[in-house]
């Protein structure tokens, strides 16, 4: 039977949630001077020095509100950092659960960037993992199975590495241990806070392979990267900025993989985005806008499928800007692969553009797009695309198993982008 949700808690996390509560404190007072505010303009009241905000003794009630906010979270952080020592004393011992790292994942994906930024302990940092652990940079010399083959499997977003690893008719499905053991290559899973920038996260996965590159056991030869969903854009924005920075690790690449990844955005982003614009345009409705506003970088650069930090640096992440990109071709001498899904039974007009897996259409998946300087040139024998399957289940389909095997195995042909 599955544990309690309550013993999925840790006494370190009461801290995290206080954080949060403070976060919420202050977003519903905005909200509610922000209508209170928009109920006064309609009879001419003059409003606050800032938009949305209130004067008179109005604004000093909302300002008293906000400031005894911020001064009992900061002090109930103050005491509840001291205790800390006291908080991992009493997990000692104690394993994490996949279920508590699967609310964890899935709430740095909805506002990890904001987690980050106010240090919240929930803020999940980046890390790469071997069989269930986390590499420890300085150790990683120990791995018993080090091989000079590298398979690296990214997950999407709100997502962690566990979910690789698919329970599916009563038989667990795993492309990444099918894989290694077809390559001979040691499986290493990465783990990132999938709320921030994708340029960031591709900024740190740079940096963190490049150490581990140096610090192998034995010589690294092949580095094999299988990309689910949002990791594909991570892993292409890893490997743009690599090449800035004159990186080696690039050249040990040999095989990219992407699974249903959204080179050119999702609708469903695109949507939020409008949802913003509806709420915006009523003087009633345009505070509770901020609420659309809580999701977090790493979903509004899905959008389009930024990749790059001049995608999105010193413009508003929540406007209902064109696509601004700059473009980025897959890497150059790398068999690079697309895999799609869609729900429907067969291929057809609406499957490709309006379908899809659920969360993205075939084109975005397999970089098609309208602009042909857009389109990520896979070769047609480098694509394949499953039906009656949604982005979630591309993680468990032994369809997909088999023809990453045939694929990546020793002497298959490699098509590689000249």
């Amino acid at each position: 039977m599955a544990p309690p949700p309550l013993n999925h808690l840790r006494p370190s996390d009461i801290r995290g949630i206080a954080r949060l509560a403070t976060q919420a404190t202050e977003g519903v007072t905005d909200i509610v001077e922000g209508v209170h505010q928009s109920v006064w303009s309609t009879v001419g009241a003059p409003g606050g020095p800032e938009p949305g905000r209130t004067r008179g003794l109005t604004g000093l009630v909302y300002r008293t509100v906000h400031g005894v906010t911020r001064v009992v979270g900061t002090g109930a952080d103050l005491v509840l950092t001291g205790l800390q020592p006291v908080f991992d004393a009493a997990e000692n011992g104690r394993t994490e659960t996949p279920q508590r790292e699967a609310v964890f994942a899935a709430l740095n994906g909805v506002m990890g960037d904001r987690l980050s930024a106010d240090g919240n302990p929930f803020a999940i940092p980046m890390s790469l993992r071997h069989r269930g652990a986390e590499l420890d940079l300085k150790t990683v010399g120990s791995v018993p199975d080090a091989a000079p083959k590298v398979l690296l499997l990214i997950h999407g977003l709100c997502m962690t590495d566990n979910q690789w690893s698919v329970n599916r008719d009563g038989r667990v499905a795993d492309h990444g241990a099918s894989l290694a053991s077809a390559l001979g290559a040691t499986p290493v899973h990465l783990r990132y806070n999938s709320g921030l920038h994708v340029s960031e996260n591709g900024g740190e996965l740079a940096t963190l392979l490049e150490e581990i590159l140096d610090r192998w056991p034995t010589e690294i030869h092949e580095l094999t990267v299988v990309a689910h969903s949002m990791g594909g854009l991570v892993i292409r924005s890893a490997i743009h900025q690599a090449g800035e920075s004159g990186l080696s690790w690039p050249d040990r690449l040999r095989n990219l993989v992407f699974l249903g990844t959204p080179h050119h955005g999702a609708p469903l982003e695109r949507a939020g985005s409008w949802v913003d614009g509806v709420l915006a345009a009523t003087p009633y409705t345009a505070p509770f806008a901020k609420l659309g506003q809580l999701r977090s970088a790493g979903i509004t650069d899905l959008r389009f499928g930024h990749v790059l930090d001049e995608d999105w640096r010193g413009r508003d992440q929540f406007s209902g800007a064109p696509d601004e990109r700059v473009i980025v071709p897959l890497p150059e001498d790398v068999a690079c692969f697309a895999v799609a899904a869609t729900t429907a039974a067969r291929r057809s007009t609406l499957a490709n553009h309006l379908i899809g897996d659920g969360l993205v259409p075939l084109s975005s998946a397999l970089g098609r797009h309208d602009d042909p300087r857009r389109c990520l040139d896979f070769p047609e024998a480098s694509q394949l695309v499953v039906y009656r399957t949604n982005h979630l289940a591309l993680l468990s389909n032994p369809e997909i198993t088999e023809q990453l095997v045939d694929w990546l195995a020793p002497g298959a042909s490699r098509c590689v982008i000249p």
